[in-house]
């Protein structure tokens, strides 16, 4: 597999969820690098704002469609107008998701299935259509945010968890399938970052600099890697995580 960074004025960029905190600080360095982006989020608003800002920072192109992702049967006409607006795809990067209510969620399957349904069903979907574009052309990227959380449940939050877990197992088997075929599937697997969505959160000062994790996230993608933990740190520590007994593991207040 190539590690050769691509040409960052070359590239043609799908951004599905372009809206949330991880998105927009990716977006805002592909834009100054000049590349070309089509945009996906539900709120228009927002959209309209981002889209707006990513022009003024030099983007060669931008585009934009409001949708909402959890719809799978309008993904194959979403994804074939933004590739034919952009002329073509070199990434999809994967950023829409929900971290929902994992109280509700224990009581109400119906909240449960939302999460499941946000954060891997609509995935699975995407990736599905796009990975048999890229198979056909023999490249392309598709970098598709997943979590640490989903490494191993917790009681905390293993709604959450389980939906990356799914979509982690998913990602293992799609590369193995596609990267023969000159495609690469990056797993990128972040720890608490200070975005939007994380607002409040307990220990919040403490998460990760949306830019930092930005630059290491668009770095990752012109090496063309496959698992990305950010920041680096959280690769040792899930390691560990993954390795206590279940028997001292289920005792834990995690």
């Amino acid at each position: 597999m190539s590690t050769q960074p691509m040409n960052a004025a070359a590239k043609k960029i799908l951004v599905l969820g372009a809206t949330s905190g991880i998105a927009e600080a990716t977006c805002r360095i592909w834009a100054a690098e000049g590349a070309s982006l089509f945009l996906v989020a539900r709120n228009p608003d927002k959209l309209a704002v981002v889209a707006a800002d990513l022009k003024t920072r030099g983007a060669a192109f931008v585009d934009t469609a409001v949708a909402d992702l959890d719809d799978t049967s309008a993904h194959a006409a979403l994804l074939t107008h933004a590739i034919n607006s952009l002329g073509g795809m070199d990434v999809a990067y994967f950023a829409h998701g929900i971290l929902g209510d994992q109280a509700l969620a224990e009581k109400d399957f119906d909240v449960a299935a939302q999460i499941l349904h946000t954060n891997f069903v609509s995935v699975v979907s995407l990736l599905t259509w796009l990975a048999n574009y890229c198979v056909q052309r023999h490249s392309g990227v598709l970098a598709v945010i997943s979590s640490v959380a989903g490494d191993r449940g917790r009681k905390s939050n293993y709604l959450y968890g389980a939906s990356k877990a799914g979509l982690t197992a998913f990602l293992d088997g799609l590369r193995n399938r596609v990267d023969r075929e000159g495609v690469t599937v990056l797993n990128i697997k972040p720890g608490p970052v200070k975005t939007a969505m994380t607002t409040g959160m307990k220990n919040s000062e403490k998460f990760a600099d949306v830019d930092k994790v930005a630059k290491t996230i668009i770095a990752a993608i012109a090496a063309k890697k496959d698992v990305l933990y950010v920041p680096f740190q959280w690769a040792p520590i899930m390691f560990v995580v993954r390795h206590i007994p279940e028997r001292i593991f289920k005792k834990l207040n995690l």
